[in-house]
């Protein structure tokens, strides 16, 4: 079968997705949510923004793209901050689509990568408005706690983590 492609020949899929990314037929309809264009160029204050409000409307694969785009037309000495935070939501939509391995292994290697860019001297656990302090803990949180009592054991409200501070 061959691959929707961009001009330039990299992989793109242009099927409609539904709320938690899951591919559909073609021709289908879009499941009313708006799509995150691949070729997304976003400052970090507007990925940030826009991401936490992905994230807060349990939306997790639509805010793993908006940071995926962060990361790719960011600078490159974010890069771990944003592809960290990108793999945090990936994270979560496996939660959400009931995986629990897959969630736990992308929640961790996430905050990983995000503690890797903040042991860096000139990096700010604040910027763009993100509290990553609180996004680190509550990714840890939420893999112990998919790790000891299983996803049934969590609601969907649960499973999720904000960007920025309330």
């Amino acid at each position: 079968m061959n691959r929707d492609r961009d001009l330039a020949g990299r992989p793109r899929n242009a099927r409609p997705r539904d709320a938690l990314g899951r591919p559909l037929d073609r021709g289908a309809p879009e499941d009313d949510q708006t799509r995150i264009p691949d070729d997304l160029v976003i400052t970090g204050a507007d990925a940030a923004t826009l991401a936490d409000r992905l994230l807060r409307e349990g939306r997790p694969f639509h805010a793993h793209e908006v940071l995926e785009a962060a990361w790719k037309s960011g600078p490159p000495a974010e890069r771990d901050l944003w592809q960290g935070l990108a793999q945090i939501a990936v994270g979560l939509t496996h939660a959400r689509r009931g995986n629990a391995r897959g969630a736990t292994a992308l929640l961790r290697r996430g905050a990983g990568r995000v503690r890797a860019d903040l042991a860096d001297p000139a990096a700010g656990a604040h910027r763009y408005g993100l509290d990553l302090p609180a996004v680190l803990a509550a990714s840890d949180d939420l893999a112990a706690r998919i790790e000891r009592h299983g996803l049934d054991a969590i609601s969907p409200a649960e499973l999720s983590v904000r960007l920025l501070p309330t």
